[in-house]
C-alpha cells in the first residue's frame, strides 16, 4: 500500500477521478502547504476523507520520541511498512528550524564509526517515506507556543541519499516546488558517491552539497569511509569542483574528530591542502562518546586546537553544535537503543554499536 505522500497530482486526481477538478488542488494544498492530516481537510466531504484514509494512508508509525531538557530538539523513531525503522530530528536554532531526515532504513556504505553503517542495509525509502518526516517535523514546529516554520532540511539521517538518487531528488524537488522551502536551505550530504553528485550538478536546483570527508590521504580515508576505495579522494575532488562550478554554491566538509585517528597536525594540514581549492567549509564534529567503543572523540581542547590550526592554514572552518545527547540523537542511536522490534510487525532486533557523529544543521 501506498504512502498518502507517494502520491504525485496525477495520482492523487486518479484516486478522486469522481470528484470536481478542484478537489485535487484542495487536498494538495492542504498536504503541503498546511501539513494537514486527512482528518484536518474539513473542506473535503466526509466520504472523501475516508478515501483518502484507506486508500493512501500515512506511512509513518511513531515508535518512540524524545525531546531534549531544553525542548529544542525532538527526534522521532518511525516504523515503517515491512518493519523497518528510521529516524528523524527536528531542531530549533535561534534564527531557523532544521529537521534532518532519512533517505534509507540502514546504509551499506559501511563506515566502522557509524552505528547506520554497522546495522547494515535494510531498503531504500520511498519519496513519500522521506517527505513525510518533514511534514512530521512541521506539524511539532507548528504545535509550539510560538509556532515555528520549519527553514531547513538536511538530508543527513540515515542512509547515503545518493545511494538512493531518484527518490532523494524527487523529494527535494517536492520540499521546493510544493511546500516551499528554498533550494539554499537544501542540503544533501554524501560519504562521496561520485556518479550522484555529477548527476547533481546537472540538476535544476542549486541545493547545497555536503561531504562526509573524515580523511583527506587515501589510505586513511579507506580504513574510515570504505567507498573511497571506489572512488578516490582525487576523483571526488573533481566532482566537487564540478558541482561548485555548476551551482555556485557553498560545499562543506565534514570531519568526524577521532581522537588519535583524524585530529593531529599532519591531518589538518592535509585537510587544508584538500579543501582550499574548492573553497569548501569544514564542519568538525567531535565523535560521540559510546561505552563499549574502543575509539574515543577527540576532546574538546583538542577540538578547538584542530580548528584553530585549519583556520591559521586558511580554511573556514566550525565546530559542530551537538543537539540533543541527551535524547541519542545521532543518527542510529535511537534506534539502538530505544527501539522495541516488537512494536512493529515484522521487525527485526537491532545490535547496538558505534554511535556516529551529531546530527548536522545546514549552512547558513
Amino acid at each position: 500500500m501506498g504512502s498518502l505522500y507517494d502520491l504525485d497530482r496525477a495520482g492523487l486526481a486518479a484516486l478522486l477521478a469522481d470528484q470536481p477538478g478542484y478537489r485535487v488542488d484542495q487536498v494538495w494544498r492542504g498536504l503541503y502547504e498546511r501539513a494537514a492530516t486527512i482528518d484536518e481537510l474539513t473542506d473535503l466531504p466526509k466520504a472523501v476523507r475516508a478515501r483518502l484514509a484507506v486508500a493512501a494512508p500515512e506511512s509513518l508509525v511513531p515508535i518512540t520520541e524524545s525531546v531534549s531538557k531544553d525542548g529544542e530538539t525532538v527526534k522521532w523513531l518511525w516504523g515503517l511498512d515491512g518493519g523497518a525503522q528510521v529516524e528523524t530530528v527536528l531542531m530549533h536554532y535561534g534564527d531557523r528550524t532544521t529537521v534532518c531526515i532519512s533517505t534509507q532504513a540502514g546504509c551499506a556504505m559501511g563506515c566502522g564509526f557509524c552505528a547506520t553503517g554497522q546495522a547494515g542495509f535494510e531498503r531504500h525509502l520511498s519519496v513519500g517515506e522521506i517527505v513525510e518526516q518533514v511534514i512530521q517535523a512541521r506539524r511539532r514546529a507548528q504545535e509550539r507556543d510560538e509556532p515555528r516554520r520549519v527553514s531547513n532540511v538536511v538530508f543527513m539521517g540515515m542512509g547515503e541519499p545518493l545511494a538512493n538518487y531518484d527518490r532523494t531528488w524527487a523529494a527535494v524537488e517536492r520540499l521546493h516546488g510544493d511546500m516551499g522551502i528554498s533550494a539554499r536551505h537544501l542540503t544533501v550530504s554524501t560519504v562521496g558517491i561520485v556518479p550522484g553528485i555529477t548527476r547533481m550538478a546537472t540538476e535544476a536546483l542549486p541545493v547545497n552539497l555536503a561531504v562526509s570527508l573524515h580523511a583527506a590521504n587515501d589510505e586513511l580515508r579507506n580504513e574510515l569511509v570504505p567507498i573511497n576505495r571506489r572512488y578516490p579522494l582525487a576523483v571526488l575532488a573533481e566532482a566537487c569542483a564540478e558541482y561548485l562550478t555548476a551551482k555556485n554554491r557553498r560545499l562543506s566538509f565534514e570531519w568526524a574528530l577521532i581522537s588519535g585517528v583524524n585530529d593531529r597536525r599532519g591531518d589538518a594540514e592535509e585537510l587544508a591542502d584538500y579543501a582550499r581549492p574548492l573553497r569548501a567549509h569544514v564542519n568538525l564534529i567531535p565523535l560521540n562518546p559510546t561505552p563499549g567503543y574502543a575509539t574515543r572523540g577527540t576532546s574538546p581542547a583538542q577540538v578547538t586546537a584542530f580548528r584553530d590550526l585549519l583556520r591559521d592554514l586558511g580554511v573556514n572552518a566550525t565546530v559542530r553544535q551537538n543537539r540533543g545527547t541527551d535524547i541519542d540523537a545521532a543518527c542510529g542511536q535511537l534506534r539502538a537503543t530505544h527501539a522495541d522490534p516488537a512494536s512493529v510487525p515484522g521487525a527485526a532486533p537491532t545490535t547496538p554499536g558505534p554511535v556516529p557523529v551529531a546530527i548536522s544543521q545546514p549552512p547558513r
